[in-house]
C-alpha cells in the first residue's frame, strides 16, 4: 500500500506534465490550421478579369459565364456591364469618366473567384489560354505579382510552420516518454516485487498499461480543454478567427492530442515495466 501511496503524486505529475506538453502541441496545431485557413481564404478572394470585346452583346456575355461556371476552377463569377465599369472606375479617380470623355472606354467583364488549388501561375496561365479560345473574350487578367508574391509567402510560412511543428512532434514524444518513465521509477520496486512472488510479464504490465490508458485519456481532455478556452478567448477577441475556423480539421487535431497522448503513455509505461522486470535487484537501487 504505501507503494501505491507513493506512486500517487507521480501519476498526477505525469498527467498534468503530458497534458501541459500535449496543449502546447495543440496551440501550435492550431495556429497551422488558422494559417492554412487564412491562405485559402486569401486565394479564393482574388478576381480575375475575363475582358469581351467592345461589340459582344449582353447575350454572348451571360453564355460566357454559364460556361465558365461549369469549370472547376471557378468558385464564384459575376458580370459586370460597361456602365458598372465606368461607375467603379467614375469612384476610383473621384471623377465621372464618361462625362469627361465623351463616351465609355471601358469593357463589359466577368469577375471570377478561383477554387485554391487554381491559384498559382501555372495554373492561371492554361486558364488563359482556354478562355482565350472564345472569340469574344479580349483579354484574361489578374495581379500576376500578388499571386506570385502570396504563393512564395504562403510557402516559406509554410515550410517554417512544417518544420517547428516536426521538431515539436519529437520534443513531445521524448517529454511525455520521460515523464511517464519517471512515474513509473517510483513503482519500481512493487513491480520487482510482483515478479519475485510468480506473476507473469503480462499479469503485471495489464493494470499498468490499463492505467496508462487512463492516465493518458486524461492529458489529452486537459489539454484538449485548455486547447478549447484559448480558442474561444481568441475568437472572442477577434471573431474573424471563426470565419477562418475549419471544424474537419479541428476535430483531427483534438483526436490526434488524445490519441498522441494515449498512445505514447501506453508505450512508455510498458516499456518502464518491462525494463523493470529485466533489472536485477540490486540495480534498482
Amino acid at each position: 500500500m504505501a507503494t501505491g501511496k507513493k506512486a500517487k503524486p507521480s501519476y498526477v505529475n505525469a498527467i498534468m506534465g503530458v497534458a501541459l506538453v500535449l496543449f502546447l502541441m495543440g496551440i501550435l496545431g492550431w495556429l497551422v490550421i488558422n494559417g492554412r485557413a487564412l491562405s485559402r481564404a486569401f486565394k479564393e478572394d482574388m478576381e480575375i478579369n475575363v475582358d469581351f470585346h467592345d461589340n459582344v452583346s449582353d447575350e454572348n456575355v451571360a453564355k460566357m459565364k454559364a460556361i465558365l461556371d461549369k469549370q472547376p476552377f471557378v468558385r464564384k463569377s459575376r458580370i459586370i456591364t460597361k456602365a458598372e465599369a465606368a461607375a467603379m472606375q467614375s469612384q476610383v479617380e473621384g471623377s465621372n469618366i464618361v462625362e469627361f470623355l465623351g463616351y465609355n472606354p471601358l469593357f463589359a467583364s466577368i469577375s471570377l473567384k478561383m477554387n485554391e488549388g487554381y491559384v498559382n501561375r501555372d495554373s492561371l496561365g492554361r486558364i488563359r489560354q482556354f478562355i482565350m479560345q472564345s472569340n469574344v473574350v479580349r483579354d484574361v487578367t489578374w495581379p500576376s505579382m500578388v499571386v506570385d508574391q502570396m504563393n512564395n509567402n504562403f510557402r516559406k510560412i509554410g515550410i517554417i510552420l512544417g518544420v517547428i511543428t516536426a521538431l515539436l512532434l519529437i520534443v513531445v514524444i521524448f517529454l511525455i516518454d520521460n515523464t511517464v518513465r519517471l512515474a513509473m521509477f517510483s513503482n519500481r520496486f512493487l513491480i520487482k516485487t510482483m515478479q519475485m512472488v510468480g506473476a507473469t510479464q503480462s499479469f503485471i504490465t495489464r493494470p499498468f498499461d490499463q492505467r496508462a490508458l487512463l492516465n493518458g485519456l486524461t492529458s489529452g481532455v486537459i489539454a484538449v480543454i485548455g486547447l478549447w478556452m484559448v480558442m474561444s478567448f481568441a475568437k472572442s477577441q477577434l471573431p474573424v478567427l471563426d470565419l477562418l475556423n475549419d471544424p474537419f480539421l479541428v476535430t483531427m487535431l483534438i483526436l490526434s492530442m488524445l490519441i498522441l497522448g494515449i498512445l505514447i503513455s501506453m508505450i512508455s509505461t510498458h516499456r518502464s515495466v518491462v525494463k523493470y522486470l529485466k533489472m536485477h535487484v540490486d540495480d534498482l537501487y
